[in-house]
């Protein structure tokens, strides 16, 4: 079930599908106040606020957020006993007598004042529970301090800037692995490449976008690359949003980088792969740091042009082979979507399902019993569609110490394949890139 409260000018499908849902939603209760010690004996429904970015720039981004959100509170309001994932077999919360969770959206626009704003208001005037969101980092940050000064839950499942767990916050909880995590990644799959001879001694450009999302990317690849010794040649931070990439594609031609280390979101992405295009530069690899280049937007703005890149990933689904659980729950989204899961997607997913998780083992809608809850949080890696080892936080920080991630790379028919880990490889890597004049 799933529920907008305020108005706004949606993209014509977030239109159809919020109006479609609204319908489905129509004649519920809204949700009673937990009595004075959190039972939940009059609870029928609790609510989620889940903020994303619904309109705008990463509009597209946001339903597919939403949609990974929504599959899970399907899973968990009803039962599917084949499904081996957390509050699958039961129907609702079964330790609230059956409540079933209810979504409440907040779209903040990619907006980090819009963001605060959207968390104030579904805690003060719609009541929920917990939060989730927000997807951009610098929207996280705001939208979780609001929940923080409240005393509310807020489940991070899709911002990845370490700074975000420096803050020791008591009510904010991640279960993605940050940048720090994935940036050491890149630097361990480098040494890789160099143990296979397909690298030796590679020069570096690190770009990236000037929100906190970027900037943090750039100061953890830069704190890697020192560590394991490899030569920066260039260092580029760009405006988000950009509408004119040509400058920094010429600096980057200018310093003779081997390898470009991206961090953007989708539109500067696409933008980023036409300037190469169209400036005919060839560096041997695009190793991007994930949201943009893995969003639903990417491929269908950039097309071809878009292939070859290498990507951090959180999931593929050529990770069925390993996990059959992942094919079965990416069969429920494209019977719904006709598209596949994407990395958003099934952290997203597997974000609701942790938060409920918590939500049902408290037994109670109190926000200290649903924190208590999170910190007990201990999910092995069989009961999840992540290729990670479990779920488990830091006491401290509340980051997810069990996250990993993989390396993908866009080949053939714009499949995402898993390359790296060696181990959980489908296919083999193409490397170099094909240069522009040698593509088909």
């Amino acid at each position: 079930m799933y529920v907008i409260t305020r108005k706004k000018p949606l993209l014509s499908a977030l239109l159809a599908t919020a109006l479609i849902l609204l319908l489905a939603g129509c004649g519920s209760s809204s949700t009673p106040k937990p009595a004075a010690d959190g039972k939940a004996a009059a609870v029928k429904e609790v609510k989620i606020g889940a903020i994303y970015p619904m309109t705008g720039v990463q509009g597209v981004t946001g339903l597919e957020l939403m949609r990974g959100v929504e599959l899970a509170v399907e899973i968990v309001n009803n039962e599917y006993p084949d499904l081996a994932l957390p509050m699958a077999k039961g129907k609702g919360l079964t330790n609230l007598g059956g409540a079933k969770i209810v979504l409440v959206a907040g779209d903040h626009q990619a907006s980090p004042e819009k963001g605060m704003s959207e968390a104030e208001r579904l805690i003060t005037q719609e009541k929920v529970t917990a939060l989730m969101g927000c997807y951009g980092s610098a929207v996280t940050n705001t939208a979780s301090q609001v929940a923080e000064r409240n005393g509310i839950p807020f489940l991070n499942a899709d911002s990845t800037s370490p700074s975000l767990i420096a803050r020791n916050y008591q009510w904010f909880f991640r279960t993605t692995p940050d940048d720090d995590m994935f940036a050491e990644n890149f630097f361990v799959f480098l040494d890789d490449l160099k143990a296979k001879k397909l690298i030796t001694d590679p020069k570096l450009a690190i770009l990236y976008e000037n929100t906190l999302f970027g900037t943090d990317v750039g100061k953890a690849e830069t704190r890697s690359a020192k560590a394991h010794k490899y030569n920066i040649v260039s260092d580029i931070a760009y405006p988000a949003k950009s509408t004119n990439v040509g400058s920094e594609v010429q600096k980057l031609k200018a310093s003779g980088a081997d390898i470009v280390l991206q961090a953007s979101y989708a539109s500067d992405a696409i933008l980023y792969m036409k300037t190469y295009k169209d400036l005919d530069y060839n560096p041997a690899a695009i190793l991007a740091m994930d949201a943009g280049f893995i969003d639903d937007a990417y491929l269908k703005g950039a097309g071809k042009d878009g292939y070859y890149i290498l990507s951090r990933e959180v999931w593929a689904l050529d990770l069925a082979k390993a996990k059959p659980i992942v094919e079965k729950v990416n069969k429920m989204f494209k019977d719904k979507h006709g598209v596949n899961m994407t990395g958003n997607v099934s952290r997203a997913f597997t974000g609701l399902l942790v938060l409920a998780d918590a939500i049902n083992r408290a037994g109670s809608t109190a926000p200290a019993a649903v924190q208590k809850a999170l910190l007990a949080t201990d999910i092995p890696p069989d009961q999840l569609i992540m290729p990670w080892k479990g779920i488990k936080f830091d006491p401290k920080t509340h980051q997810n110490i069990l996250g990993q991630g993989i390396i993908v790379q866009i080949q053939e028919n714009g499949e995402y394949v898993t390359v790296w880990p060696w181990n959980l490889a489908s296919k083999e890597i193409i490397w170099p890139m094909p240069k522009w004049n040698a593509r088909k």
